[in-house]
């Protein structure tokens, strides 16, 4: 492959995106099943229980696809999604206190969820029947989401009893079902190429972008951490640090795949951008499944993004500012005095947090907390400021514009 064609720009959906990530995290889990069935690597099930919830909690928050069919997203929706993630969350960092919840949970999602996406598929209008008349690449997704759902339900069994197959078979039956939501996945890529209207059907109710719907998540995952600090530092609960890593790098992938965003700031969607975001997804998906294996290798990582990003953020932000220093500005708007503020404090966090993470004890934990829960109160705050932006653009009809200077 050339050097061009690694930099050449390229788009996939954001769900393909959660399915390929969701197909990662069960394919590596059933391959690293087998060493755990032998008892020569830890194994975390929670993590996988927590990694599966947020995953179902994405699809819904920015597409409106819940496991039971798609819906029109509504400020009820987005909550309903944003608790999924919340309880998602927790359960991946907090070793063994909702493991019953967790697996009811996903019994619910994958069990009823699939049986009814099934007949949803068999029976609804612009499905079955139109998929057959249109044959093509189409069969292969009558045959794709067949398997699917068929394995989802499976899926459910297992994780109901856990005691009706071995370890070696259960890996078995996570390597084929991750295989075939992969195969999914690339299936919906060729679609949503070939047919490019396919791709908004999901659209509709509030206006909710999926850069926002990270943002969301961000901001959830950052203020539970910090609160969950405050016990943890206290030794009144336990924390899998192995987890937390794993599940930041999983998001760090969703939104570098998605939108070209990474921790170091925004860069086009390339082939490069495409294979380094899956590599962040795997390196996190094996952190949150094996405890403390990567933990050092994450941690310095993390703290590195945190540390370059922030101030690479700092660098756009005053730069311009300094270069105009001796021109004439205009009034400035507030809604961007607000802006530059909040950026300035994220940088600063950022800056702070990964400091925190490559230095050892400079920070006690209940600091260290107190700066994630800020973080994440901020984040929230930066999305309702975007969302007050693009109401107030959708008001003048884009008309307007908004004196950044």
């Amino acid at each position: 492959m050339t050097i061009s064609a690694i930099f050449r720009k390229t788009d996939i959906p954001l769900e393909v995106v959660i399915l390929l990530i969701a197909g990662m995290a069960l394919l590596i889990t059933g391959v690293l099943l087998f060493p755990v069935s032998s008892g020569a690597l830890p194994y975390y099930a929670n993590g996988l229980y927590g990694l599966l919830l947020v995953m179902f909690a994405l699809q819904i928050v920015t597409i409106g696809k819940t496991p039971f069919g798609d819906v029109r997203r509504s400020k009820f929706v987005i909550a309903v999604g944003a608790i999924i993630a919340a309880a998602g969350i927790i359960i991946c960092v907090v070793p063994d206190v909702f493991t019953r919840l967790s697996r009811i949970l996903l019994f619910i999602c994958f069990g009823p969820g699939g049986f009814l996406l099934f007949l949803q598929m068999l029976f609804a209008k612009g499905k079955f029947r139109t998929w057959v008349r249109q044959g093509a690449i189409f069969r292969h997704l009558i045959f794709a989401c067949s398997m699917v759902y068929a394995l989802s339900m499976m899926i459910a069994l297992v994780l109901w009893n856990q005691q009706m197959l071995s370890t070696p078979l259960q890996a078995m039956v996570f390597l084929v079902y991750g295989g075939f939501i992969v195969y999914l996945a690339c299936v919906l890529g060729v679609i949503y190429r070939q047919y490019p209207e396919t791709g908004t059907r999901y659209k509709g109710g509030v206006e909710f972008s999926a850069d926002q719907a990270m943002l969301l998540l961000m901001g959830i995952f950052m203020v539970l951490l910090g609160v969950l600090l405050i016990p943890v530092n206290l030794g009144k609960l336990a924390f899998s640090g192995s987890a937390q890593l794993g599940l930041l790098m999983v998001i760090f992938a969703i939104q570098m795949l998605a939108s070209g965003n990474t921790p170091i700031g925004p860069y086009p969607r390339s082939r490069l951008m495409i294979v380094l975001g899956l590599l962040f997804a795997a390196v996190g998906i094996v952190s949150c499944i094996i405890p403390d294996i990567l933990v050092p290798f994450l941690t310095f990582l993390v703290g590195l993004l945190n540390i370059l990003g922030g101030f690479i953020n700092l660098i756009k932000i005053f730069l311009p500012l300094l270069r105009r220093a001796d021109t004439t500005r205009g009034p400035v708007h507030p809604m961007m005095q607000k802006l530059f503020v909040v950026q300035v404090s994220m940088s600063l966090l950022a800056i702070m947090f990964g400091t925190s993470m490559l230095v050892r004890h400079l920070v006690p934990g209940l600091v260290i907390g107190v700066i994630l829960a800020a973080n994440g109160c901020v984040l929230l705050y930066l999305l309702h400021l975007l969302v007050l932006l693009d109401k107030m653009q959708a008001d003048t009809g884009g008309g307007t514009k908004v004196c950044t200077s």
